[in-house]
This record gives structure tokens, C-alpha cells and sequence, in this order.
């Protein structure tokens, strides 16, 4: 097959091009940095948002587009017919974020928040789940049956590492650091369902040409749930074993951890709610498919990651509002650049 992948970089999609190297197909992925391409596997350097770049890409006529790019209302609607148009099937990478609270494990026919909720406020808003909902929409209302529509939960992989909202940015550098985790005491008691890179390109590559996944929706989940304690925990102790010290845990109450969270829905209309799934579905496709086990697979990605650490940007402001409730400080000599440093003390030490 010819499939080409949009934004085939992050934590699914370089597990995906993986195990894509091994297969007999041609593979075209696209990157905004240089990369080596490898035998079947080619990379294209460019911005798979620019339109008249993929446009170039898409005269090749291709057996499977999968899309990992995130699009805003307007950009999807532009684009959608053209991908449409240009491939055999359209792999479209939706969210299990869309769904809302459920006393029961997830399946692919949950009520999703756009479909239930009430609040009119945040149902204005463009929260990422809302716009995954509707573009889903847009798919299901097509003319159109050649698309498949995906929905990962948290996944988690050597460059990425989640708890609750925080990533790994807003939490692991702390540790790192010498200083505390700030996290949420009321998210402690939280289900949720963390699945590794690799079982979600699983389920990805079980879907890629096969023609009973088109018009169909998916959740590519691990069926194991933990609470965000168990998680937390689970991080303590690889961790302790492989710095040889106990990171420090500063437990917020729910009022104070919103003042630490970019994304405040995020919290209440996801990470507050007991997220647990039915994966049936994706396994009948998968067949006999032994999902990691947490643990396991944390150990596994942290260990690789601690090799070599590397951070996006850090937040100075919220990591002045951590310190201030951790009643710890962080030296100027850390903090890179006069504004980042002025920010720091602004929020640290004056307001």
C-alpha cells in the first residue's frame, strides 16, 4: 500500500512508522524537522498544515492517509474533501476526550459531551474535545464512506509522560530538579486508562487498508483503568529506584490545582470523571493482542528517557505559583532569558 502520514512524529505515530519499516509498504511521512528516511519509510519536511504543501503531496493518489495533525473548525472544513477525495481510506484521529461521564466502561456509541452536556458556556467554547466532536460530525455526515475515525485515550511513550493534565514538562522537570510534584488530591481518586505508543499503533495498523474499518469509529484503549494515585505512584517508584531518592508530592485541593491547569475543562469535563473503556472492538480487529501492562511500560519509557532528559519550554509563571505553594525556590541561574526570569519572581515572590 501507499500510505501516506500527516504528522507522524509524536507518541503514536513514531510507533506506527516503526513498525510500518518492517512491512512492504511505501511510506511517505511528514515532519517539520529533518529526518533520515529509511529503506520503505521517506521523510518530507514541511508544515503538513500549509495547504498548497499538501496539496503537492496528495496528487499521488494514496492507498490510506492516517492524520495525526490537529485542526482548528475552519482548517478541517477546507481540507476535508480534498483528503477525501485523495485516498482509499482516511484515517482520522479523533479523541476519547469527546466522551462524556460515564458509570459504565466506554464503548464507541457513549454519549460524547457535545451531545449531552449543558453547559452552554463551555459548549461555545473551541475545547479540543468539542472540536474532535464536530469534525467527527463532519466525516459521518459526508457523502463520503472512506474514513475511519480513531479515538486514543492518554497515551504515553519515552517522550511522554502524563499525570492528570500535567505533562511531563510541568511535573517530571520538577523531580529532576530536586523539587516537589504539585498535583491534585481530589484527581488522585480519578480512573483513568494510560495506554502505551506502540499497543495504540497496534490497533492503528490493524485498521490501515481493511475495509470493514471504513465509515466505522474506534477506541484504541488498553481495558485496564488505575487512579491517578496508583499512577502517580507507579511513577514514584520507578523513579526512586532509578535516582536513588523519593521524589516529594505536594497534594493541592481543587480550587488552588485549577490556578496550576492551562485548561481548566480539561479538568472538570475529563480528568475529574472515572475514564475506563470497552476496547472489544479494536481487539476483535487485533486478535490475539496482549496489551503492556502499565507498569511495565512506564519503566520501560522512563528508563530510555532518563538516558538522555529533554524538555519542551517551561511555564515560569505556574512553576513561581508551585514553588510558592511547595514553599520551594528555584535559582535565577536556571531560568533562561530576562522575561522568563521577571515572571518567575513576579509570581514567586511579589504577587
Amino acid at each position: 500500500m501507499k500510505i501516506l502520514i500527516l504528522g507522524g512524529t509524536g507518541a503514536m505515530g513514531v510507533f506506527l512508522v516503526k513498525q510500518l519499516k518492517s512491512l512492504n509498504h511505501q511510506v511517505v511521512v511528514t515532519s517539520r524537522r529533518d529526518k533520515i528516511s529509511y529503506k520503505n519509510i521517506t521523510y518530507v519536511k514541511g508544515d503538513a498544515k500549509d495547504v498548497s504543501f499538501v496539496k503537492e503531496l496528495l496528487g499521488n493518489n494514496w492507498d490510506v492517509i492516517v492524520d495525526f495533525m490537529v485542526y482548528s473548525s475552519l482548517e478541517f472544513n477546507e481540507r476535508i474533501s480534498l483528503f477525501l477525495d485523495s485516498t482509499a481510506q482516511y484515517v482520522y484521529l479523533s479523541s476519547a476526550r469527546v466522551f462524556n461521564n460515564s458509570k459504565t466502561p466506554l464503548t464507541e456509541t457513549s454519549l460524547r459531551l457535545l451531545d449531552s452536556l449543558e453547559d452552554k458556556e463551555f459548549l461555545s467554547t473551541d475545547e479540543y474535545s468539542l472540536i474532535k466532536a464536530k469534525q467527527e460530525d463532519v466525516l459521518k455526515t459526508s457523502e463520503s464512506n472512506n474514513w475511519t475515525i480513531i479515538r486514543p485515550y492518554i497515551t504515553y511513550s519515552e517522550n511522554r509522560f502524563q499525570l492528570g493534565v500535567l505533562e511531563k514538562e510541568e511535573w517530571l522537570y520538577r523531580v529532576l530538579k530536586g523539587r516537589a510534584i504539585v498535583f491534585s488530591k481530589e484527581l488522585c481518586d480519578k480512573l483513568t486508562t494510560m495506554t502505551h505508543g506502540l499497543d495504540v499503533s497496534k490497533g492503528i495498523l490493524a485498521i490501515l487498508g481493511n475495509k470493514k474499518a471504513l465509515g466505522e469509529t474506534y477506541n484504541i484503549t488498553t481495558g485496564t483503568s488505575y487512579s491517578w494515585g496508583e499512577v502517580l505512584n507507579i511513577y514514584l517508584e520507578i523513579l526512586e529506584e532509578k535516582l536513588g531518592y523519593l521524589p516529594k508530592v505536594y497534594l493541592l485541593e481543587s480550587n488552588k490545582f485549577i490556578e496550576l491547569v492551562k485548561n481548566n475543562y480539561q479538568v472538570k469535563y475529563d480528568r475529574c470523571y472515572d475514564r475506563r473503556f470497552d476496547n472489544s472492538k479494536i481487539t476483535k480487529l487485533l486478535g490475539d493482542h496482549n496489551y503492556i501492562e502499565l507498569k511495565e511500560g512506564l519503566r520501560s519509557c522512563l528508563e530510555l528517557f532518563l538516558k538522555k532528559p529533554e524538555f519542551l519550554s517551561i511555564n515560569w509563571r505556574l512553576e513561581a505559583l508551585k514553588d510558592k505553594f511547595s514553599n520551594e525556590h528555584t535559582s535565577l541561574k536556571e531560568i533562561k532569558g530576562i522575561k522568563p526570569k521577571l515572571s518567575y519572581i513576579l509570581n514567586r515572590y511579589i504577587k
